[in-house]
C-alpha cells in the first residue's frame, strides 16, 4: 500500500499561490453590484476597496442595522426614505449576513438566500483579486445532481448533492473514485455546491489536469435513528447515528447506484468544521472503507479527541494515503489553537499529515474553498 505522505506549510502555500492566475481577476475599478444580488438589484454594491454599500427600503422602520464580517453597522435614513450604510473593507470570499429591522432579524430583500448558521439568510460574495480557481471558466463541466435515498435506519428519505465529473458522461464505461464531502454545523447538503462553489473548483482542476476525475457526495450530515428523539443543535458532537448511516447505508447505496471504484483506496472522506470532526472519526474508525481523510477547520476524533499514541499510532502511516488538516489564520483563537495543537501532536507522534493555514481568513467559505482546492489534487494519485 502506498504510504501516507507529508507536505510542509511552505510548499502548501506555494501550491496555492501558483494557482492565482491572471492578477486582473477580481479587481474592481468602480463600485460594482455583488454577484450574489438578485437579478436587477444594484445593492449591495462592492467598492474597489472591498467596502460594501447596503441600501434597503423599509419606509416604516425606526432603526435598521446589518451584521456582516463580524461587525454591526447602523443604517442612516435618507431624505428619500431609503436606508443606507457603508461597511469597512471586507475579507474576500463569501459572507453570511442579516439585517436587523426594529429588533427583528430580516433577510436582505436584494440578495439571494443561503442556508447557514441554522437558518436561511443573506449572503454576499467579495471578489478575490488575482484568483479564479472557484469561478466558472470555459472548460468541460461536470453535473451536480440533487438526489435522495430512503434510509431504513432513520425511516426517512435522505437528501444529497452529487458531483459527477465531465468524464462520467463522456466515458460511459469508466468507474470513478469517490470523495464524501461534509458540510459544517448549521449548514446542509447545499453548502458545498452553492457557497463552496465545489463544481467550479472541480471542473477547473480536472480540466487543467491537476486532479483525478472523481465523484463527490455531499450528504445531509445529520441523522436520527428511527424511533429516537432528535439530538438538537446542542448535541452536535454525538454523531453516532450519522456514522452508522454513512457506513451501513450511504456508501453501499452510492456504490450500487453510480459507477464507482468500490475499494478503500479509491474512497475519501472530508468535511469542514463539524464535518471535519465527523470525517476524522468515521474515517479513522473505518480504515476498511476510507483511505484518505481530511478536515478543514475541524478534525480529530469527536468530543474526547485524545491526542496520544493510542488514538494516533504510527501504524496510521501505513494504513492511510493522506491525513489533511487546515485552518484559517484569523479563525477564533480556540478553534485555531485546537487545530494547530493537533498538528503539533501528530508531528510529535510521528504521524505523517498535511497541514495548511489559509492566510487572512476566518471560519468562512474562503478558508474551505482554498482547502478543497489544495486537498482534491492530492487524492487518488498512483
Amino acid at each position: 500500500m502506498k504510504k501516507l505522505f507529508s507536505l510542509s506549510l511552505l510548499l502548501a502555500a506555494a501550491l496555492l499561490a501558483s494557482c492565482a492566475g491572471n492578477n486582473q481577476v477580481g479587481v474592481l475599478t468602480k463600485p460594482t453590484p455583488a454577484t450574489t444580488n438578485l437579478p436587477g438589484h444594484d445593492y449591495p454594491m462592492v467598492n474597489p476597496d472591498l467596502s460594501v454599500v447596503f441600501r434597503v427600503d423599509f419606509p416604516d422602520a425606526k432603526a435598521v442595522a446589518v451584521n456582516v464580517g463580524g461587525k454591526n453597522y447602523d443604517f442612516v435614513k435618507g431624505e428619500d426614505g431609503i436606508w443606507e450604510v457603508t461597511s469597512e473593507p471586507l475579507v474576500p470570499g463569501f459572507h453570511y449576513y442579516m439585517l436587523n429591522v426594529d429588533g427583528q432579524r430580516v433577510a436582505d430583500p436584494n440578495t439571494q438566500q443561503f442556508f447557514g448558521s441554522f437558518y436561511w439568510g443573506s449572503g454576499i460574495e467579495i471578489p478575490e483579486a488575482g484568483v479564479d480557481y472557484y469561478l466558472e471558466k470555459k472548460v468541460p463541466h461536470g453535473e451536480i445532481r440533487i438526489e435522495k435515498f430512503h434510509s431504513e435506519l432513520t425511516g426517512a428519505d435522505r437528501p444529497y448533492y452529487i458531483y459527477l465529473p465531465p468524464q462520467y458522461a463522456s466515458e460511459p464505461e469508466r468507474r470513478f473514485p469517490v470523495l464524501y464531502l461534509h458540510h459544517g454545523a448549521g449548514e446542509d447538503e447545499t453548502g458545498w455546491a452553492v457557497q463552496g462553489m465545489m463544481g467550479n473548483i472541480m471542473d477547473n482542476l480536472i480540466a487543467s489536469g491537476e486532479c483525478v476525475p472523481m465523484i463527490i457526495v455531499c450528504e445531509h450530515a445529520v441523522a436520527t435513528l428511527a424511533g429516537e428523539e432528535q439530538g438538537g443543535r446542542f448535541n452536535l458532537f454525538n454523531f453516532d447515528a450519522f456514522e452508522k448511516v454513512v457506513v451501513e447505508e450511504t456508501v453501499p447505496y452510492i456504490d450500487a447506484t453510480y459507477r464507482t471504484l468500490t475499494d478503500r483506496d479509491h474512497r475519501a472522506i472530508c468535511g469542514l468544521s463539524l464535518g471535519g470532526f465527523q470525517s476524522y472519526t468515521i474515517g479513522l474508525d473505518h480504515p476498511e472503507l476510507f483511505g484518505w481523510i481530511g478536515g478543514f477547520s475541524g478534525s480529530g476524533r469527536g468530543p474526547g479527541d485524545r491526542r496520544d499514541s493510542e488514538m494516533y499510532p504510527t501504524s496510521i502511516n501505513d494504513q492511510y494515503h493522506l491525513l489533511y488538516i487546515s485552518i484559517g489564520t484569523d479563525e477564533p483563537n480556540g478553534m485555531y489553537q485546537g487545530i494547530y495543537d493537533l498538528h503539533c501532536a501528530l508531528d510529535s507522534l510521528g504521524v505523517n499529515h498535511v497541514y495548511y493555514e489559509s492566510p487572512g481568513t476566518g471560519h468562512e467559505w474562503l478558508t474551505w474553498r482554498r482547502s478543497l482546492h489544495m486537498f482534491a489534487p492530492m487524492l487518488f494519485q498512483e
